[in-house]
């Protein structure tokens, strides 16, 4: 008895409490860091000549602005991810998850933690067993009933040991792996058509350097075909030129290649199809390089990047569920009434003498499931554990792609800057080898040999400089997007409203 009596004492202070067994869940804590490489940044890049080549100043603690592609200063892209952002199938259906995720949270929250609540009505035609009602057989024919009833009824499970509200908890968390999971979406797609369109401005400059190296070396052979039949220049001569003629024209064909995959790929990103005809053209030129490089605090970076926040999202996921299946292992209370009338005719129906109630209540105390429930808590655990292990390494990549970012940003620079040395010391070489060839002071190998040199040093420089653009993307895609400074609601795709 006295057990007993301490049970009913604990579901009642628990009904008054509102208490909830299981973990409550914390945010993990910022990783201890002060940056994000060994050792230390320069406080800005070097400079170099042409496009691209303006020195970059890294700027940490700075605030990154949410339309942070609008910072190359190319109205084509601006318009691009405008289009993209629009109708983007990727971002639909993220965005569509998310309703859905809402919804579930809605549809979750309010099933569980009210009273449910129905009305019925309905009218059963049924025979009586005279044998089993103990009706004398000259009155069996009075056993024929139709049976009318209207009632309301209505049921409550009180959640004592927070077993609803850590379901809702999950559930809520599961919303918030899908609203970060739009994030992610918004910042990949934005990102995607920016280092796309510098691709494609890549490839476009480098088979324009191309064709114009095919034009020289064919231009050079056709003089050097007429000197080969006067006899002033040696065929072995013609036939290495040749050679280099056909080479260079075997790399166009791949390039063209490449440009047009990467044209059908920022056709597709803009939810076009590849054939489109629409899309604007891009060069190196057409863009510049944002003078300031923020640099977020590793501190802020956590609560920043979409790929985090999820894996903190899913963690959170996970400690509910290990409340969930704790509070499977207590008491379960539930109530129920009705209230009603049930008659024989449908004119007493709504008499006094028709009306029927009844209330009730229920205790459920699991106590031998074979150990189910507590190695379901166990389960649980153990995936709140993998979790963590989860979110721990994706805390360790994003600081990883940061630092590698970063680096890049310093190197690219500094590759520019030699690229552009090189490629100026290979052209004033092919100007030097040109005339010194023009007055026989050196062979057509010579020359082939300073024209194949200055057209590598071309290319070079062209891919250096869209690497800096590239990475200056990287970056900001990095820091995660700055989705966070959008000043209306319409800013960013993913500032879908939470109904709590």
């Amino acid at each position: 008895m006295a057990t007993v009596i301490r049970t009913l004492t604990c579901v009642l202070l628990s009904v008054v409490a509102g208490c909830a067994v299981g973990p409550d869940f914390k945010r993990p804590a910022s990783p201890a860091a002060t940056g994000y490489v060994a050792g230390s940044l320069p406080d800005k890049t070097t400079s170099a000549p042409g496009v691209g080549g303006s020195e970059q100043a890294f700027a940490p603690g700075a605030q990154i602005q949410a339309q942070w592609w609008t910072l190359f200063h190319s109205e084509d892209l601006n318009r691009l991810i405008e289009l993209s952002l629009k109708d983007s199938p990727t971002l639909a259906a993220a965005q569509a998850n998310l309703r859905q995720a809402q919804q579930n949270l809605i549809a979750d929250r309010d099933s569980l933690l009210w009273p449910a609540a129905t009305a019925n009505a309905g009218a059963t035609r049924q025979r009586l067993s005279p044998e089993a009602q103990g009706i004398p057989p000259q009155l069996a024919s009075q056993t024929l009933l139709t049976v009318y009833n209207a009632s309301v009824n209505v049921s409550y499970a009180p959640d004592i040991f927070g077993a609803a509200r850590r379901h809702i908890e999950g559930v809520r968390a599961a919303r918030d792996v899908q609203q970060n999971e739009l994030q992610a979406s918004y910042l990949t797609l934005t990102a995607n058509v920016v280092t796309t369109a510098v691709h494609e401005a890549l490839l476009r400059g480098q088979l324009e350097a191309t064709r114009d190296m095919v034009d020289a070396d064919e231009k050079e052979l056709a003089l050097t075909q007429r000197q080969v039949q006067i006899g002033a220049v040696a065929r072995s001569v013609m036939l290495a030129l040749q050679t280099q003629v056909k080479q260079t024209r075997a790399t166009i064909p791949p390039l063209e290649l490449a440009l047009a995959q990467s044209r059908h790929r920022l056709a597709v990103l803009c939810g076009k199809l590849p054939n489109s005809t629409d899309l604007p053209q891009f060069t190196l030129a057409s863009f510049q390089l944002p003078p300031e490089l923020p640099v977020s605090l590793p501190s802020d970076l956590v609560h920043q990047r979409p790929d985090i926040l999820v894996a903190e999202a899913q963690l959170h996921q996970a400690s509910a569920a290990v409340g969930v299946a704790t509070a499977n292992m207590y008491p379960q209370l539930s109530i129920s009434a009705s209230y009603g009338f049930e008659s024989l005719t449908t004119g007493t129906l709504f008499s006094n003498g028709a009306k029927v109630w009844s209330v009730g209540g229920s205790l459920l105390q699991p106590l031998f499931l074979g150990g189910q429930l507590a190695a379901q808590r166990r389960a649980a655990v153990a995936a709140y554990d993998s979790s963590a292990a989860q979110y721990r390494e994706t805390v360790l990549q994003a600081f990883e792609n940061v630092a590698d970012t970063l680096r890049a940003l310093e190197l690219d620079a500094a590759t520019l800057a030699a690229q552009a040395d090189a490629e100026s010391a290979a052209h004033e070489n092919l100007d030097l080898s040109t005339r010194q060839f023009e007055v026989g002071a050196i062979s057509h190998l010579g020359l082939l040999d300073a024209q194949r040199s200055y057209a590598e040093a071309r290319i070079s420089l062209i891919a250096a400089q869209a690497a800096r653009f590239s990475d200056t993307a990287a970056l900001y895609q990095a820091m995660g997007g700055g989705w966070w400074n959008a000043t209306t609601a319409g800013a960013t795709p993913a500032n879908a409203p939470r109904n709590e």
